[in-house]
């Protein structure tokens, strides 16, 4: 994708990137995959392709030892497994959409919480001109509620977002590009600081 600039941590993140729309080449989709091709080499950033597959949450499909559906288990040990989250929120009618805090009440459920100190950083893209700030608000809420140390800044917002990102993932305005870079680059400190502060707690 050029001559974009490589992050350079102490280690290589494990990073699961869930998008929260579920069309087919969605704006906040090619985003995450731009930010995987951006990152490639520091951060191993991996996008979660099974949202859809998620059942709307119903407590009596809790049942057994996976407690719930099998796309559940995958979604679960995708998030438990990675050293962060990054979710990349549309907006619908100035909220997150369903399929984000669907996901979300699954995630929150069973024992171990996965979303409990997990390293989480929000970020959108939209068409229009608002960007996602009410639906990221909206979302960081939700999954502070729930126990995640969700990064506060800095905070990305894409308006406009078909103007900027193409099909291929290539941003046609250097200075969005760079935004996405300063973020992921952001998230991989934010990261190390969470597990930093977690090595620190558990000797004390």
């Amino acid at each position: 994708m050029g001559d974009e600039k490589i992050l350079v941590t102490e280690r290589r993140f494990k990073v699961v990137g869930i998008a929260g729309s579920l069309r087919a080449g969605s704006l906040n989709g090619r985003l995450l995959d731009a930010a995987a091709e951006l990152c490639r080499g520091a951060i191993d950033i991996t996008v979660y392709r099974e949202l859809s597959a998620v059942p709307l949450f119903n407590e009596d499909l809790e049942t057994g030892p996976l407690r719930g559906p099998e796309s559940i288990s995958r979604l679960r040990q995708a998030v438990a497994g990675a050293d962060g989250v990054l979710i990349a929120t549309p907006e619908y009618n100035q909220s997150m959409p369903g399929v984000v805090k669907n996901m979300v009440d699954w995630l929150s459920r069973a024992d171990p919480e996965v979303l409990a100190e997990k390293p989480m950083a929000l970020f959108g893209a939209t068409p229009g001109a608002w960007g996602t700030r009410l639906a990221q608000a909206a979302l960081r809420q939700t999954l502070t509620a729930c126990g995640a140390i969700v990064m506060p800044s800095p905070q990305l917002y894409l308006r406009n977002a078909a103007d900027l990102l193409g099909n291929d993932g290539r941003f046609a305005d250097e200075r969005a590009k760079e935004k996405l870079v300063a973020f992921v680059e952001a998230f991989a400190n934010w990261i190390r600081i969470a597990q930093a502060l977690g090595r620190r707690d558990a000797v004390a």
